[in-house]
């Protein structure tokens, strides 16, 4: 039984590691030739907000610092900003493990949402404060809004495509510690 959980727990680490690769080299991808198409959600933020309340176990801080921040260097962002104001989200969601696993997808979309503008907001804060260049503030709000609106798309993905799901109450870890 521990077995299967270890080579469970590896498997989708490597995962998301893969899926996370993937939307990096999407993102990095010549695709927009014109200027003033709107942005795209930012998939890799919902990615890691979803697998962290599903189960928190499967994405260390030192895994989401590692991918955020070779993120952060290929899209030229200030680096380890975006990463710091990610872990910070990723662990409060971590905190609240036990009350996230009872809350109903609704609650926790609105969470995910809240949470999701709170780095947003705070990333053009630091920026301006820090007097860099940042994009427009509708180009910032737009992508605030489609990261919310593909958070249920990237939840069903995970849970119904990668069988990643809430532990059950009672489930418990490698080593018999309730999860």
């Amino acid at each position: 039984m521990a077995d299967g959980w270890i080579s469970s727990l590896w498997l989708h680490r490597l995962l998301f590691l893969a899926v996370a690769a993937l939307l990096m080299f999407v993102k990095l991808l010549p695709l927009q030739s014109t200027a003033g198409h709107l942005p795209g959600p930012d998939l890799l933020l919902c990615l890691i907000l979803a697998w962290t309340v599903r189960r928190p176990e499967y994405l260390p801080v030192l895994m989401i610092a590692a991918v955020v921040l070779l993120e952060d260097l290929l899209l030229m962002r200030p680096p380890g900003l975006w990463t710091g104001l990610v872990i910070l989200g990723s662990e409060f969601i971590r905190s609240r493990v036990a009350l996230t696993r009872e809350l109903n997808f609704g609650v926790e979309w609105l969470l995910v949402a809240g949470l999701m503008v709170a780095i947003f907001v705070s990333y053009r804060v630091i920026l301006a404060m820090s007097f860099l260049p940042q994009p427009a503030f509708g180009f910032a709000l737009v992508q605030i809004l489609w990261s919310v609106l593909a958070y249920p798309f990237v939840v069903a993905v995970s849970r119904y495509g990668l069988d990643l799901h809430k532990p059950a109450t009672g489930e418990l870890d490698a080593y018999g510690r309730p999860l």
